[in-house]
């Protein structure tokens, strides 16, 4: 990642315990590569993660790892989510749950928010979603500190305010839509990288998307035409490799 100040991002608050160690992420899900996908997500935001793939799993790692927050699935092989959270917040334990439900299960999601969840995403889901929904979370947990407060990623004169979902070049407000705003992210998160178009769709679309990458290609082309439009570029494609946001020159 480049060191040039115009290109670098405002920090990140950096969410961590007093002592200074990594956030604790406990994963529960059966399916494998939903793990995977997960783990790696979480783990670049620095935080420590473990997985289960059942419920007697999940209450056993949840006794020994202690996390800080546990992204648990309602449907699980042996029991279901509901009594999974039930069990580890036994003795007083308010552990934050993000709860993972099925895209058109509404019965599900209000079980798990009048259970004590705290919050939801529906499968599909993209991964920027979930990796901001639990941030949102620890953020209200009093056993966890912040370096910094500031929510901007700032490359250039472009800012992106990932509290208000507020984006800016120069001052001049740019309107973007969900998926423009979540891909925009990605690219300002990783300044001069290049992006792939299949970590792109990994990253900003569903774990289990089933388009082709064409889809980023629709989508760089929109953000081109709101980022770059009358400015010099900072959208930029390297041919065969994929994209990068940098600041103009």
């Amino acid at each position: 990642m480049s060191t040039d100040l115009s290109e670098s991002r405002t920090a990140q608050a950096h969410l961590h315990h007093p002592d200074g160690s990594p956030i604790r992420i406990l994963v529960v899900d059966d399916e494998n590569t939903l793990t995977d996908l997960l783990q790696m997500a979480l783990r670049y935001e620095g935080w420590e993660v473990k997985s289960a793939g059942t419920g007697h799993q999940a209450v056993t790692l949840a006794r020994d790892f202690k996390p800080d927050a546990v992204v648990l699935d309602i449907m699980l092989p042996d029991f279901d989510g509901l009594q999974v959270m039930r069990r580890i917040r036994e003795g007083g334990n308010e552990t934050p749950v993000l709860f993972l439900t099925a895209k058109d299960s509404l019965d599900d999601r209000i079980a798990g928010l009048t259970a004590g969840g705290d919050d939801y995403v529906t499968k599909p889901f993209s991964l920027e979603e979930l990796v901001a929904r639990l941030r949102s979370l620890l953020r209200r947990s009093r056993a966890l500190v912040a370096d910094t407060a500031d929510p901007r990623i700032v490359v250039g004169d472009l800012v992106l305010d990932e509290d208000s979902y507020e984006v800016t070049r120069g001052g001049e407000q740019i309107n973007l839509t969900a998926t423009e705003f979540e891909l925009l992210r990605y690219l300002m998160r990783n300044p001069r990288r290049v992006l792939s178009k299949a970590q792109i769709l990994d990253r900003v679309w569903s774990y289990d998307f089933g388009g082709t990458s064409s889809v980023v290609e629709l989508y760089i082309s929109y953000l081109r035409k709101k980022i770059d439009a009358g400015r010099k570029p900072m959208i930029h494609t390297v041919r065969g490799a994929g994209y990068m946001v940098k600041a103009a020159e």
